[in-house]
């Protein structure tokens, strides 16, 4: 399935961007951040027999903001971020797609305004530390996960250039495929990878690794992928378009294909969602070819 991310109706509540969605004919959402609303869960879960909706990262939005970190070292910040999970995962059982997917964790605990944008520089926890905390934390959450048939998908982190020169190191994680690969070959079965290829193109331009060969060493675990471009210096969330780099490698037999496409109106969406049909049936059609 093709998604389309809330992503970018930040100020509004889930329910007025499904809605207007709707009006285009866009049925596949995928719920990613927005306004806190009371009622909006209860909505949704009406909604589940007439769309498509699953879960992503911060959704749903908690009533007081808060940066969500699964690495952090900050207990309380840590044990906030857990609950939103099993929250999250609550709803998207409820929803009839129990799939929940989230942003690999960070090294510090910015500000909620800093988020996609340059970070003040700070002292970072130690990697091996951080990390440890992230994979206690993701296999906790695994095993209630398996417990409630869902799946839990890990988003590649992107490093900008700028954000690297702020600390002149890496200061999330999963950004680097070695990284990943290591990482995820401790998970268990119901724990797989979300690439999001326009992380991934920032991150290569940041750290110099090549994205072709970094793709084919992720693919075993990828179970999705969010699909955006930019200039390779910063995630932008621009369209994508017909040269994008990533259609020779996607994998086209996926059920995640989620566009984070943002500042655009409907009418495009509807547009690029055509666009990444077509790419990925043309795709299948050669692929059952070659076989």
């Amino acid at each position: 399935m093709i998604f389309i991310s809330t992503g970018g109706f930040y100020s509004r509540s889930a329910i007025e961007s499904v809605s207007e969605l709707l009006q285009y004919g866009i049925k596949e959402v995928e719920l990613s951040g927005g306004k806190y609303s009371e009622t909006q869960e209860t909505e949704l879960i009406k909604l589940r027999d007439k769309l498509q909706l699953q879960v992503h990262n911060y959704f749903p939005p908690p009533k007081e903001s808060f940066v969500f970190n699964l690495a952090s070292a900050d207990k309380d910040l840590s044990e906030r971020s857990v609950q939103h999970v099993q929250s999250a995962m609550r709803l998207a059982v409820d929803l009839g797609r129990p799939v929940y997917s989230f942003h690999a964790g960070f090294r510090i605990n910015p500000a909620t305004s800093e988020l996609g944008q340059r970070l003040k520089k700070r002292k970072l926890c130690d990697r091996t530390t951080a990390l440890k905390i992230f994979r206690k934390n993701v296999l906790m959450l695994a095993s209630e996960a398996e417990k409630l048939g869902v799946t839990l998908l890990i988003e590649n982190n992107v490093l900008s250039a700028t954000n690297f020169s702020v600390f002149n190191e890496d200061p999330l994680l999963l950004t680097n495929p070695d990284e990943i690969v290591s990482f995820m070959q401790d998970m268990p079965d119901n724990v797989r990878l979300l690439l999001d290829v326009a992380h991934l193109k920032v991150s290569a331009n940041t750290l110099g690794f090549n994205l072709i060969d970094a793709h084919a060493q992720m693919e075993p675990w990828i179970q999705g992928y969010h699909l955006s471009d930019n200039d390779g210096l910063e995630d932008s969330n621009q369209v994508v378009t017909e040269d994008s780099w990533f259609w020779d490698i996607i994998n086209p037999n996926l059920d995640y294909y989620t566009l984070e496409i943002y500042r655009v109106p409907c009418s495009e969406l509807v547009c690029q969602y055509e666009l990444v049909k077509n790419k990925l049936l043309s795709k299948r059609i050669i692929s059952e070819k070659v076989l």
